[in-house]
């Protein structure tokens, strides 16, 4: 992998992507940055690329707080480590931005993800199965809930809204033990991009170490595969990330997510 072209590809496609995504949401644009605005009751709004500088990154930043701040609204300012100025992360944190654990930005070819993970099955008694409604996406948000401790409904009606008005944008996936919901995870494609993001993967402790997360990556990859995409990437936890770096993921860049609260 030439992990300057791959960075710089991602950073056109997707950072600075503005194909809309079958939430209703709409995105900004400046010589600046680029910002997401989620419908209401959604989840995702946020600043996504940036090109800034020492000189004008706590305007641009006091700028940013005051939009959201009016709208009455959290935002997600996604900072990478190659981000500038060098310093924009302490000017984050002196605006008031608080910051959530870092993750690896982690970035694999398809077909070697396939190739690496092999059959990739799921433990004897466990099936794994596409979701299409609501009511599936409430058993996946209801064992992300217990995985990470967080109630995400923002996100939940994100996820029914895009699965509902363009399906082929996303790959939702349930983990079930017999009737009982141990796993859920999700795909995301944009148009026109050679990128798939995978989001989720949360299993129930109990459950872990037994390839539930391994065969749901190989269910995802499958079907980017399908779609034609090239690359999958991943915001790696640190419990992820050798997982993912055995099978092929390079590791590109730190990122962490800064979030502006109003109500906080």
């Amino acid at each position: 992998m030439d992990r300057a072209a791959v960075l710089t590809a991602f950073n056109e496609q997707i950072r600075r992507g503005t194909a809309e995504d079958g939430t209703g949401a709409r995105f900004e644009t400046t010589e600046l940055l680029v910002r997401r605005l989620a419908p209401p009751g959604q989840y995702g709004s946020g600043v996504f690329w940036t090109d800034l500088d020492a000189g004008n990154a706590d305007a641009v930043i006091a700028a940013e707080i005051a939009l959201f701040r009016d709208r009455g609204e959290r935002f997600e300012w996604k900072l990478y480590d190659y981000d500038r100025p060098a310093d924009l992360a302490g000017r984050l944190s002196a605006a008031g931005l608080a910051a959530e654990e870092p993750e690896a930005f982690v970035v694999a070819e398809v077909g070697a993800v396939i190739e690496a993970l092999g059959p990739a099955e799921p433990p004897p008694g466990v099936t794994i199965s596409q979701v299409t409604d609501r009511a599936g996406v409430e058993l996946m948000s209801a064992v992300s809930e217990q995985v990470f401790g967080e109630r995400q409904p923002e996100l939940l009606e994100s996820l029914v809204t895009q699965l509902a008005a363009a399906p082929e944008m996303t790959g939702l996936f349930l983990a079930t033990a017999g009737d009982v919901p141990v796993s859920g995870s999700r795909i995301e494609f944009l148009p026109d991009t050679e990128f798939a993001g995978l989001w989720g993967g949360g299993t129930l402790p109990q459950w872990r170490r037994r390839g539930i997360y391994r065969a749901m990556v190989r269910r995802r990859a499958e079907l980017a595969a399908q779609r034609g995409y090239k690359y999958v990437f991943v915001d790696a936890s640190d419990q992820s990330r050798p997982i993912l770096e055995r099978l092929g993921f390079t590791c590109l860049a730190i990122t962490t997510p800064y979030i502006y609260d109003p109500a906080a």
